[in-house]
């Protein structure tokens, strides 16, 4: 793959290009283990959310004026610890509300620790040097999985003086590793399994079938079918059927080469560009030139001679300057290109990540250009 950043220098950029169209194969493919290509259905991973409170906060916390949840939590936790705050103005700004999210993943067990994120609620500035207390996770059934509580680690930093100051990165979430416990855990879909259906990340027909047969050819039989573009089926030997787990382990070192769709992603927002290695041109020429347009204004004073009884007037003084990057070359492709002609040609106009993008979209609209044009 090729990747144009439009962050990096229009030099090094180029540079870069020029030097990886001499290098790379016109096809790039080599095996994948098949864990890496198909997702397992009954083995997941299930999202967990909870509230809690993020106490110790140096006068970094919510202000509860503004955030009436938070002194409202505060409360109740004070209640359940004996503590009587009713009527009382609480006017501390070292807590937080927050929102905690975790992902549980297959088969955990009781007892094992899993990470979590923290993310404030309220009005805080910082979660910086903040304590979880204890919060229940819940899954989407309502039922509760895990409980968390630890100190909270961010990564962002903020130093202040008089004159200026310096934030690097986000103070406002972080993450509690190993901060939760599981304390229910999810029924095992895999005892006695009579068929297992792998689910492709990335759905090709020809990927399908190479699954197919590559497990058929490990299993020496015909247990596998490729049902879709998305989904392989294989049946559940006899000798397997209590042991599952044992198959996984076996079948997902299989190595598969997948195939790959001629398709370029371009992220406009960041003027980030991917071009598949199997993207393929017709005979095509290629020009590019801007249109640039200068209006500079530079107002002259008029200043009457002395006892003339004038006025002082400003004049306007437009200048209009137009450049239409007449230096610009004609680029013919043979036909067929490749990755290496196209990344070739486009260096030798000399364009920037968003030229290219608007290249791009004439290319596929004149239908010399055999690919997939994915926006995101």
């Amino acid at each position: 793959m090729i990747a144009f950043n439009g962050r990096m220098p229009k030099f090094v950029g180029a540079l870069a290009l020029g030097v990886l169209a001499g290098v790379l194969p016109a096809r790039a493919q080599s095996p994948v283990s098949l864990r890496d290509l198909v997702s397992i259905e009954g083995v997941r991973t299930n999202q967990l959310v909870g509230y809690g409170l993020v106490v110790g906060l140096g006068g970094t916390g919510d202000t509860l004026r503004n955030s009436q949840f938070t002194q409202q939590s505060m409360s109740a936790m004070l209640e359940r610890m004996g503590v009587n705050v009713n009527g009382l103005q609480m006017q501390t700004r070292n807590t937080a509300a927050v929102v905690v999210t975790a992902s549980l993943p297959a088969f955990a067990r009781q007892g094992v620790p899993i990470d979590v994120q923290v993310s404030s609620l309220g009005d805080a500035k910082a979660l910086t040097g903040g304590m979880l207390m204890v919060t229940p996770l819940m899954g989407a059934d309502g039922e509760v999985y895990a409980v968390a509580q630890g100190p909270v680690v961010v990564g962002g930093y903020q130093a202040a003086g008089a004159g200026q100051s310096v934030t690097q990165g986000v103070q406002t979430g972080g993450r509690i590793p190993g901060g939760a416990t599981v304390e229910r855990e999810v029924a095992n879909t895999l005892d006695n399994l009579q068929q297992l259906n792998l689910a492709l990340r990335a759905p090709d027909f020809t990927t399908a079938s190479r699954i197919a047969e590559a497990i058929n050819g490990e299993l020496q039989g015909a247990a596998a079918t490729a049902t879709d573009n998305g989904t392989v089926s294989v049946a559940v030997p006899a000798n397997y059927t209590r042991h599952v787990t044992e198959l996984l382990a076996k079948l997902e070192h299989i190595q598969i080469k997948p195939d790959q769709a001629a398709r370029i992603v371009i992220d406009e927002k960041s003027g980030t560009i991917v071009v598949g290695a199997d993207v393929r041109l017709d005979t095509v020429a290629v020009t590019h030139g801007n249109l640039t347009v200068k209006v500079s204004e530079s107002p002259n004073v008029s200043q009457p001679a002395p006892f003339s009884n004038g006025q002082t007037v400003v004049t306007p003084n437009t200048r209009i300057d137009l450049n239409d990057h007449a230096d610009k070359h004609l680029q013919v492709l043979r036909p067929r290109a490749t990755l290496n002609d196209l990344v070739a040609g486009l260096n030798a106009l000399g364009l920037g990540p968003r030229d290219l993008i608007q290249v791009l979209n004439a290319l596929k609209a004149s239908g010399a250009l055999h690919a997939e044009l994915v926006f995101i």
